[in-house]
């Protein structure tokens, strides 16, 4: 059996999510109170991938951030240039990779499957793998979406062999063009479907679907944040407040809503900036 490793991407500026990224790394942004990047890890826990020579997570944009976050639960992997994109970034990872497969998770994914735990929805990337192709993680392109995969999108994970990831280089570059498009065109490329709920919470409206969907149509409130107005489909992170009305809104951990103030459809963090959608 090929050995694998699981890495999670987690170096991106996160510059369609701004201004919220301006202070918080991408990764660290929380979905349902729970980071991304501990999502990502989570999940391949649940396959079976867990501490610092199973799995790695590298960083770039606000590194010191993800670096503590992480501690000793992960090989760390930092770019001290800034961000070098999917590729480059498995690239630098090489040496630690050593020989093994690769199952790389983009720490912006969000997934959710009602019928499987974490981890477990991801497994059909495993089970039966030669060990030679190149396997993505999918779902259907969008109607009218001329790009993709044969009519499909990537959905968040990719298993890579080390064949394709030896000859990686350590510059600035994305998977879809040294991995996926080559493996495609070669035949190696198989596409492994999702049957859960994906979103790429790299917008502010698309991070706040992924919350709300985690929320499941109700409010998930911290046990630490205090509500004396009304919550309404919302999330609720750690020592947020509300004392005004909140509609399909996340408070970041610290986020407040004062007395009498109405907020729908809306990020909002504890210095107050707000993201209105």
């Amino acid at each position: 059996m090929t050995a694998v490793c699981g890495v999670v991407l987690a170096a991106g500026e996160g510059r369609r999510l701004r201004p919220l990224t301006e202070t918080l790394p991408k990764a660290l942004c929380p979905v349902g109170n729970l980071p991304l990047l501990d999502h990502a890890l989570g999940r391949l826990t649940g396959l079976g991938l867990s501490g610092r020579e199973s799995v790695a997570v590298n960083a770039a944009y606000l590194a010191d951030r993800i670096v503590a976050h992480v501690g000793d639960r992960a090989h760390l992997s930092v770019e001290p240039d800034g961000p070098i994109g999917t590729s480059g970034g498995l690239a630098r990872l090489r040496p630690w990779i050593d020989g093994r497969a690769a199952l790389a998770g983009n720490a912006d994914a969000y997934l959710h499957d009602p019928a499987r735990d974490p981890g477990k929805d991801i497994a059909a990337l495993l089970e039966g793998w030669s060990g030679d192709t190149v396997r993505m993680l999918t779902m259907p392109c969008f109607p009218g979406d001329t790009g993709g995969f044969s009519g499909r999108r990537f959905a968040g994970f990719s298993l890579i062999p080390w064949r394709y990831l030896k000859d990686l280089a350590e510059v600035n570059s994305d998977l879809v063009r040294t991995v996926w498009r080559p493996a495609e065109a070669a035949g190696d490329l198989e596409l492994i479907a999702y049957e859960g709920h994906y979103l790429d919470t790299g917008t502010a409206a698309d991070y706040l679907a992924a919350n709300l969907h985690a929320a499941a149509g109700g409010t998930l409130t911290d046990a630490a944040a205090h509500v004396t107005g009304n919550a309404v489909n919302s999330v609720l992170g750690a020592g947020a407040l509300v004392e005004g009305t909140v509609t399909r809104c996340v408070l970041l951990p610290g986020a407040r809503v004062a007395a009498g103030e109405t907020l729908t459809d809306a990020i909002r963090t504890a210095s107050g900036l707000t993201i209105k959608i």
